[in-house]
């Protein structure tokens, strides 16, 4: 094959560079039949010195079904999605199934614009962020006739099966660690959340076990767009200019709480013996803070790993017994910002 020719490699192009059949080519590139292993290493060498591909497409058309597993998440900017993409990677390193993503930004349109897309290509499941879809979504996903699972929350009914934790119990644990440290004038930062329905359940939670306590939450300060540094520190100068008397802040996710906690270093606030502060994640790339942020860790890398096991099971396996609900349980990282008595 002349170096300037694009015409796409064929089986007969690495058959006739391995000297063996076409139908020997494609039993070592399916994995399929009795090969000699010398024969089976003469053959994908020719294949990699080729650079030749297998057209799936093609052998996919009996089956219906292709080796990839669609995984749609809200955001590749958030840094949870990154090690949730991470686990996920790392339980199929070991199987057929490939994983590959969409971004929905947040957005129900678009994530049914990306499911629909996703589908058409016939994956052979499907991985999805949050309980929370749009009737066609729903009905996209329940028709699919694949296994789905839906990630990062438990408080609400799967589709099919789920893996994550429950925010609202997240946020009941962080008002319990809070008024357990004597503080009782909070302030809430966080993200606009009619779209951020994780961040809701989380607050939803943190003011309920408030109450219970007769303490509301004193003020709330929120923002849209992606988190940043920069945000937490503008978001925590202006709460505390329009209530002083703060003497707790609760950050949505630690990378406006970081911003918020740099801030207060910058001012020479005592943290935490004026002001406390905590966030949520567990983000480790923050660990080399002038001061550990209380956090709680939302279990990220694990739950890619357990939802592709899930998928990998049923594939394997339809019939599989697999979980339907695997909630993990966060806990506290009181850091150094928060009391703990």
């Amino acid at each position: 094959m002349a170096p300037t020719d694009h015409r796409p490699l064929t089986l007969r192009d690495v058959s006739e560079a391995s000297g063996v059949s076409e139908m020997t080519v494609s039993r070592v590139l399916r994995n399929r039949g009795d090969v000699s292993q010398a024969t089976r290493e003469r053959v994908l060498e020719a294949a990699k010195a080729l650079g030749y591909v297998p057209n799936k497409i093609a052998g996919a058309l009996a089956s219906q079904r292709v080796n990839l597993v669609a995984v749609i998440i809200p955001s590749l900017r958030n840094m949870v999605f990154p090690e949730v993409m991470s686990g996920i990677s790392q339980e199929l390193e070991e199987t057929d199934l490939q994983p590959v993503v969409g971004v929905t930004d947040y957005l129900p349109e678009k994530e049914e614009r990306v499911l629909y897309e996703m589908l058409s290509w016939r994956p052979s499941g499907v991985i999805i962020a949050g309980l929370e879809h749009s009737d066609a979504s729903r009905a996209m996903l329940k028709a699919s006739g694949i296994p789905v699972v839906e990630i990062m929350d438990t408080d609400g009914t799967p589709v099919d099966a789920a893996v994550g934790i429950s925010h609202r119990r997240a946020g009941r644990e962080m008002a319990r660690a809070i008024i357990r440290a004597g503080y009782t004038q909070i302030g809430f930062l966080g993200t606009k959340m009619p779209l951020d329905h994780r961040a809701r359940k989380r607050f939803e939670g943190f003011t309920e076990h408030l109450a219970k306590h007769g303490i509301e939450v004193a003020d709330q300060e929120f923002y849209s767009g992606g988190s940043a540094l920069a945000k937490g520190r503008e978001m925590t100068r202006t709460i505390l200019e329009r209530t002083p008397e703060l003497d707790f802040l609760y950050y949505s996710n630690d990378m406006i709480g970081a911003g918020g906690l740099l801030h207060l270093l910058d001012l020479g606030v005592d943290v935490p013996g004026q002001v406390g502060l905590a966030g949520f994640n567990g983000v480790e790339l923050l660990d080399g803070l002038p001061r550990k942020l209380a956090t709680m860790d939302a279990c990220r890398a694990e739950i890619g790993r357990k939802a592709a096991q899930i998928i990998a099971a049923r594939v394997a396996d339809p019939a599989s017994a697999a979980e339907k609900v695997i909630e993990l349980t966060p806990t506290i990282s009181y850091g150094e910002t928060l009391k703990r008595r």
